[in-house]
């Protein structure tokens, strides 16, 4: 079956969908608008409409693929095994080459696959921030439109950026291993305090930790929105890059940039004099939690107490993307003082998705209601979880409702644990 080979390679995936519509009780977004495009089933038929020549690619039929969160709850839910997120990604890709892209879509594409553009368009905004929103602490709301809903709560760009912060290697000393670094660009751009905690733990591991500074966007938003070509190239540049590292791992600590790694490079360069060094590539990926849980001794007699309840939101590429689901959790629980309140639905998708937020906010935002319903109910003071653009996207409504839950990363608690035990 073919990723990225576009809808003709899904032909036997396409037809394989029996219209029992399991799909309906599980989308995020068919439960807000009740509209039969919204849901798997109507997508399908649409792309196999489009593959049989029945309909054509046209801008309206563009937007009723872009109408999906990609967060795969229909494909864990299909008792077919039908893979929607690949059929949404080849319509998409098709789309893309037939009809266009959005302008906004051009914008971010073109910023995204080129870092020094990205660095220099960043640096130079971080230092406009302050007139171009309106800041308050560590965040910010719009002061004009600027493509932007204007009621959105963002936060600011970091004072210092984590890559410019740290040297290409930390060492510990005395180190029994090395792994590589992968950042993404929300933890280096925005969250830099996520990084160095991460690094931080990697080191109290006993583990070197290498941060390649030619390291860029891992290509999956350019994926997603349909440029195939461009996510291409990303991909064999990370591949290129991080095989040439000797190392026992490759570390990422966001579920859509793992997800790159371990399942879109594989399939961007399939065929190609890549392929399998992708494939091996993917095999060293781990998410930092995961990585922690299942390949690192954490010693209990090194970790403090942190007295704060916390809850976990599951992330769609994470879960259901990487695998990875219980592993965050299992780290939380062994923090001294921790009390975890687990939320009713965890791995409910929070309606963030990247650049689905900037096009369709209010529809993005009724998801999330369900969300924040759920994150007030169980009384938490924090709210974890391994996805950047999750952790802006609840944040922003957390922010909008006034809310006391701050939003972190599951390894920020535990290194708040381990500067804890080291004063104890």
């Amino acid at each position: 079956m073919s990723l990225f080979g576009g809808l003709p390679g899904l032909e036997e995936e396409l037809i394989r969908c029996m219209k029992c519509g399991n799909c309906q009780a599980v989308c995020p977004l068919y439960r807000e608008t009740a509209a039969e495009p919204a849901v798997a089933r109507g997508k399908v038929q649409l792309a196999l409409a489009v593959l049989k020549g029945d309909l054509r690619p046209t801008a309206a039929l563009a937007r009723i693929f872009d109408f999906c969160l990609t967060c795969m709850a229909c494909v864990a839910n299909c008792p077919c095994g039908v893979r929607v997120d690949r059929i949404i990604l080849a319509a998409r890709g098709m789309m893309a080459k037939h009809v266009g892209l959005h302008l906004l879509k051009k914008t971010a594409i073109a910023g995204l696959s080129r870092p020094s553009l990205l660095n220099t368009g960043l640096g130079a905004a971080r230092a406009a921030q302050g007139i171009v929103f309106r800041k308050q602490g560590d965040q910010m709301t719009p002061r004009f439109p600027l493509g932007l809903e204007m009621r959105r709560v963002l936060p600011a760009l970091a004072g210092k950026f984590l890559r410019d912060s740290l040297p290409e290697v930390v060492k510990t000393g005395q180190a029994a291993g090395r792994v590589a670094f992968f950042t993404g660009c929300l933890i280096n751009y925005v969250y830099p305090g996520t990084g160095r905690a991460i690094v931080n733990v990697l080191l109290r591991s006993g583990l070197d930790v290498i941060i390649p500074a030619r390291q860029h966007c891992c290509g999956s938003p350019v994926t997603i929105m349909g440029d195939h070509e461009t996510a291409a190239q990303m991909a064999r540049s990370h591949v290129e890059l991080f095989s040439s590292i000797p190392c026992d791992a490759v570390i990422t600590a966001c579920g859509t940039c793992g997800e790159s790694f371990r399942e879109y490079y594989p399939a961007l360069l399939s065929g190609g004099h890549l392929g399998s060094t992708a494939k091996i590539l993917a095999g060293r990926t781990f998410d930092i939690c995961e990585y922690l849980a299942e390949r690192v001794d954490i010693k209990p007699d090194r970790l403090g107490a942190v007295e704060k309840a916390v809850t976990y939101h599951q992330p769609c590429h994470l879960a259901r993307g990487m695998g990875v689901g219980d592993q965050p959790v299992d780290l939380l629980k062994k923090i001294p003082g921790l009390k975890y309140v687990p939320l009713k639905d965890p791995g409910r998708c929070c309606g963030g998705s990247g650049i689905f937020s900037l096009t369709s906010y209010d529809a993005a935002s009724r998801v999330r209601q369900h969300k924040l319903r759920d994150i007030e109910g169980t009384g938490a003071d924090l709210l974890a979880t391994g996805c950047g653009s999750c952790r802006m996207h609840i944040g922003d409504g957390l922010a909008r409702e006034k809310s006391a839950v701050a939003v972190c990363h599951p390894v920020e608690l535990l290194d708040e644990s381990y500067r804890a035990g080291r004063k104890g």
